[in-house]
């Protein structure tokens, strides 16, 4: 059976803070993840957390009225608890991308992981780029549909629209979970681009 990791997007306190209306978003969703995170574990899949850690000297980070988020010495830069484990893996990232200079490729390909699963905030950033550069380096790519963030629902649905139609299986959770238990999340997803 194919090994299967899950990456998580940016799902951290300063981020997740940034406004009741994102709070309030991120929430509604974060017992469901947890739950499935959770499943997915028994079912001895790699969780990795992408975590965000912005650089005070790059521009182009985007500030809350002045602050920056989720830098190197911010107690709130942490992921989120509740959809943490011991066994997870965290790699920091400094770009939307999970993979844009960092070990995570090198990291799943030593876990011998050939399909990934990519859940998180915000569908259109940073799980549309780390789901694309996954799929760009030979992965199996996969979103479950409720298992993604966004502020405004058509930002979702445009990403999902795009990762179904170009580099990766749109899926509820429920068919995921099946599929990783029956070996069959490959078969639903694209050919990965050689």
């Amino acid at each position: 059976m194919p090994k299967v990791a899950v990456l998580t997007n940016d799902l951290q306190y300063d981020l997740v803070n940034k406004s009741e209306e994102r709070r309030d978003v991120v929430y509604s969703v974060v017992p469901r993840l947890a739950e499935f995170l959770d499943t997915l574990r028994s079912l001895d899949v790699l969780v990795v957390h992408l975590q965000l850690i912005n650089r005070p000297e790059d521009p182009r980070a985007e500030r809350y009225d002045g602050w920056l988020p989720a830098t190197a010495d911010s107690p709130g830069r942490a992921v989120l608890t509740d959809i943490v484990a011991d066994v997870d893996v965290t790699v920091c990232k400094h770009q939307a991308s999970g993979f844009f200079e960092t070990d995570l490729d090198r990291i799943l390909r030593d876990a011998g992981v050939q399909d990934v699963i990519v859940v998180g905030m915000h569908t259109q950033i940073c799980v549309q780029t780390t789901a694309a550069d996954a799929y760009f380096r030979g992965y199996n790519v996969c979103v479950p549909q409720e298992g993604v963030i966004s502020e405004r629902p058509a930002d979702t649905q445009r990403a999902l629209d795009w990762i179904g139609s170009y580099c990766g299986a749109v899926l509820p959770m429920s068919d995921v979970v099946r599929r990783v238990k029956d070996g069959t999340l490959a078969e639903v997803m694209p050919a990965p681009a050689s």
